[in-house]
């Protein structure tokens, strides 16, 4: 008679194609019973119409009826709980991190992913305030613009230099301005006008570039200003930043809302965990209300509601971020507010350690005293 650790040892064997992983490994086998020659197993998958349910029972069936002295196999498959695809996702992320490529972007670096579905959501305008505000809290900060054909970094944040490589690494060195370390493609052609007319390929080889020979240096977090969309630059940075989390970014209408919630669906996906909501643009035209519920469509916090302001516009025309401007309008506020909640619910990863939340927590006692 089989022994039930002979049944587990074969089931690894079978894989998720999608997760990437052995049903063992992952947790997709929740029980495992023989009696005689008949072999009982629990099978969970993350969802009860997945779509790959067909496969992953004929590979289990087929594998363990193979096995000698086993006569008949009774399958029971389920849906995982809430907890049991948490603990999957858990799993299926470090996979990713262990297999990921080289980057030159420290293990340790919290890599925020600045999203949307669609494009004229504010999502550059977001991105560079994020940065500069984080820089002027003192944080070692880096700045993506992984927009590769939309460009627009370069304009917010006045930057008028060009990227040069370090005669003696040959890497590429970053533009810094207000503390944050700046590469964008913007920062590479001849001027701003310039038409970027590159396909898929070159867009995940220009992003690998911006990852493998840029010296990012130590950084507390790296601000990536994603395309809109869920295309080829999405799926290149999943694959060489598995650490990276995202915020989505939606103005308050419906329309906007549905779109977003592609790229929440992308990021989910691709085991990457959704740090929360923003509702750029919110009150007069464009109404409010539109990024709660789609928080709440989605399970995540609604981290900031950001009102339409024309100062906003204006610092990204002048390069000057509404968070270090000396005379911010109705958005600064709130983007500020934005910038110390992303802290909260993403501190740096210092101060994750035991040791540094020992020393947070001697630091708060010491304030309290005074």
């Amino acid at each position: 008679m089989v022994t039930r650790e002979q049944v587990l040892k074969t089931l690894e064997g079978v894989q998720d194609p999608e997760l990437g992983g052995n049903v063992v490994e992952l947790g997709m086998i929740t029980d495992v019973v023989v009696s005689e020659d008949v072999v009982e197993i629990g099978l969970a998958l993350t969802i009860a119409e997945c779509p790959l349910r067909s496969q992953i029972e004929g590979d289990t069936r087929r594998r363990v009826e193979a096995m000698p002295g086993v006569g008949e196999v009774a399958l029971r498959t389920t849906a995982m709980t809430s907890r049991q695809r948490s603990e999957l996702m858990n799993v299926a992320r470090r996979r990713i991190r262990e297999n990921a490529e080289a980057t030159r972007v420290s293990p340790t670096t919290r890599v925020v992913a600045v999203a949307s579905g669609k494009g004229g959501v504010g999502k550059s305008s977001i991105s560079v305030n994020l940065a500069a505000g984080l820089a002027a809290m003192g944080f070692r900060v880096g700045l993506m613009d992984a927009d590769i054909w939309g460009f627009s970094v370069p304009r917010m944040l006045g930057i008028e230099g060009r990227l040069e490589a370090d005669s003696s690494t040959k890497l590429i060195k970053p533009v810094e301005v207000n503390g944050i370390k700046v590469v964008s493609t913007g920062l590479i052609i001849e001027t701003e006008e310039t038409a970027l007319m590159w396909r898929g390929l070159m867009l995940s080889k220009a992003l690998e570039q911006f990852l493998k020979q840029v010296e990012w240096g130590d950084l507390d977090y790296l601000i990536i200003d994603m395309p809109p969309g869920t295309g080829d630059v999405q799926m290149a940075l999943t694959r060489m930043l598995p650490q990276a989390e995202m915020v989505v970014i939606t103005t308050p209408q419906r329309a906007a809302q549905k779109v977003a919630m592609r790229v929440a669906d992308m990021a989910r996906r691709s085991h990457m965990p959704i740090l929360g909501v923003v509702e750029n643009m919110t009150g007069d035209i464009f109404g409010m209300g539109g990024g709660a519920e789609l928080a709440l469509e989605l399970g995540v916090p609604l981290l900031a509601a950001i009102p339409l302001d024309a100062a906003v516009v204006e610092g990204g025309d002048i390069g000057k971020p509404v968070v270090i401007a000396e005379e911010s309008g109705l958005a600064a506020p709130a983007l500020n507010d934005l910038v110390e909640r992303l802290v909260e619910v993403l501190p740096p990863a210092e101060l994750e350690t035991c040791t540094g939340r020992i020393a947070k927590l001697l630091e708060d006692l010491e304030n309290g005293a005074a």
